[in-house]
């Protein structure tokens, strides 16, 4: 990772990116720079003249880094020397001048002691996943846009063994997983020509047969969901995916329309028996108001019933109050007993029952 690289090519942005304090850097047109610290924006100063300045910039951005922007490809991925990315967008599609997003690589992985200790989740949830890991269920993290999903992915994947061979697909490289054994894939767009593109499906097709223990997937947004659920159910248990969702029933909407773009002659009600044979757990992330991520919910597939897959929250984030730009609240156990946990005792994990009794 080479920071200083990076602070040297963003040039007018380079006092900006190397701000500990800043996650993201986000340019509208030249007059209007932002950035997020702790969770909330906050207007920086512009060091561009005008958008004529910006547009320069970033061709010349765009161009060192081996992507080069102009009217003919208006939006460009880009990755930085030292790992983070960033999304460029000009004129003709940017009316508003271009646009440019920096989301720092961070400079460290968080742990689960950080996260915990953050107020992120619970220890009893921390113990939950950690079962589930272990006991090798098929676990989707859903949350929308800047919730943490990737950090959470990180975390929970990072809990497999440190002896399993893991196959990690992503669109973009983000994740930093312990295991020693791992193999990393990322895909790539199509040339200027249109040619040599490798999509994120056929990276997750190909990973099946690279004698995974399991698949881990950065996030699904397209047609390699289904190829993903179908790794799931054929051997690769203990996988694991994010995608981008508003609520945990609604992460398993978005799965069923992202099957269906895979294969459009799929009937709907085959699409769910898939998903609810595929998937034990799926964890819910949200970035709330006072700037904090939190995962607000933990639910288990409870099956399959009428031609509706069924969701039982088992932990939940309960809020009691807002005070001083603070929510208050509690991480809580709903109750409910969930199915899983007779495979996770039979994977020789011995969780108390107590864990999941309603506070």
């Amino acid at each position: 990772m080479d920071e200083q690289a990076t602070i040297e090519l963003l040039g007018p942005l380079g006092a900006l990116y190397a701000d500990r304090t800043v996650r993201e850097i986000m340019v509208d047109g030249h007059d209007r720079v932002y950035v997020e610290r702790q969770g909330s924006f906050e207007d920086a100063p512009g060091p561009f003249r005008d958008n004529a300045h910006l547009l320069e910039f970033v061709i010349e951005l765009t161009t060192r880094l081996g992507r080069p922007v102009g009217e003919a490809c208006p939006l460009v991925d880009l990755r930085l020397p030292d790992g983070s990315r960033a999304n460029v967008v000009v004129p003709p599609v940017a009316l508003t001048g271009p646009t440019l997003v920096i989301r720092k690589y961070p400079e460290r992985t968080l742990t689960i002691e950080d996260v915990v200790a953050f107020g992120s989740l619970s220890e009893p949830m921390v113990t939950f996943l950690r079962a589930c890991v272990a006991a090798r269920l098929n676990i989707a993290i859903s949350g929308g846009t800047g919730s943490g999903k990737t950090t959470v992915l990180n975390l929970v994947a990072g809990m497999a063994s440190p002896d399993e061979r893991l196959v990690v697909v992503e669109n973009a490289t983000e994740l930093r997983l312990p295991q020693r054994r791992q193999v990393r894939l990322e895909s790539r767009p199509a040339d200027a020509d249109g040619r040599g593109e490798i999509s994120v499906r056929a990276l997750v097709a190909n990973a099946m047969k690279m004698r995974p223990d399991r698949i881990v997937l950065g996030e699904a947004t397209g047609p390699e969901a289904l190829d993903m659920l179908q790794a799931m159910s054929n051997g690769f248990d203990g996988s694991l995916f994010s995608l981008h969702a508003t609520s945990p029933h609604d992460a398993l909407s978005r799965l069923e329309m992202l099957c269906l773009l895979a294969a459009p002659e799929l009937p709907l009600l085959t699409v769910r028996q898939q998903i609810a044979s595929a998937i034990q757990i799926v964890t819910y992330q949200e970035h709330m108001r006072d700037g904090r991520r939190r995962m607000t919910r933990i639910a288990e597939v409870a099956g399959f019933e009428g031609q509706t897959v069924m969701l039982q929250d088992i932990f939940e984030f309960r809020q009691t109050g807002f005070a001083d730009g603070q929510i208050e609240g509690a991480f809580a156990a709903t109750g409910h007993i969930p199915a899983v946990l007779g495979r996770i005792r039979d994977a020789g994990i011995d969780l108390p029952q107590n864990l999941f009794d309603r506070a």
